[in-house]
């Protein structure tokens, strides 16, 4: 495993569609693993491969409950919107109010390629919808309802 090197929302980069995973082997696992371990030790929630310069639909994150790992995710519904404060590895020293869902259903693939549906509530949920924008090319400061602030 290696940390990556993220990249900062004045990076072009950042706003590019990810396209999605098609060959699940080594080198996807070896993103993975290398994306966890950037995570950790930027001390993040969640990071999605655009924001360390890999233009692939793969998250992981951890909500406190464990590392998770979604390869090609699309959420096909969200309910529950809280307005929150949140910040973002890419945008670092900000935070801003968003609306997020509070549950998303979920469909992705394991690292493996085995596919599954579920049900994520509370702050997965967030983070996941944050990860997911990201492979969109949307950050969050393009959704805050209040202009980011700064954070010393």
């Amino acid at each position: 495993m290696a940390k990556r090197e993220v990249i900062f929302d004045t990076d072009p980069l950042l706003r590019k569609k990810s396209r999605a995973v098609t060959v699940f082997d080594n080198k996807l696992a070896t993103l993975l693993d290398d994306m966890a371990e950037t995570m950790y030790f930027k001390d993040g929630a969640g990071l999605a491969g655009p924001q360390i310069s890999v233009l692939r639909r793969v998250i992981v994150i951890d909500d406190g409950n464990g590392l998770r790992e979604f390869v090609n995710p699309v959420i096909l519904e969200s309910e529950s919107f809280e307005v929150k404060a949140e910040g973002c590895l890419s945008i670092p020293k900000r935070y801003g109010y968003v609306s997020r869902p509070n549950k998303v259903k979920i469909e992705y693939y394991d690292r493996n390629g085995k596919h599954y549906t579920e049900t994520v509530e509370g702050f997965a949920a967030r983070i996941i919808s944050h990860e997911v924008d990201h492979l969109n090319g949307i950050l969050f400061t393009d959704k805050t309802e209040s202009e980011p602030e700064q954070c010393e």
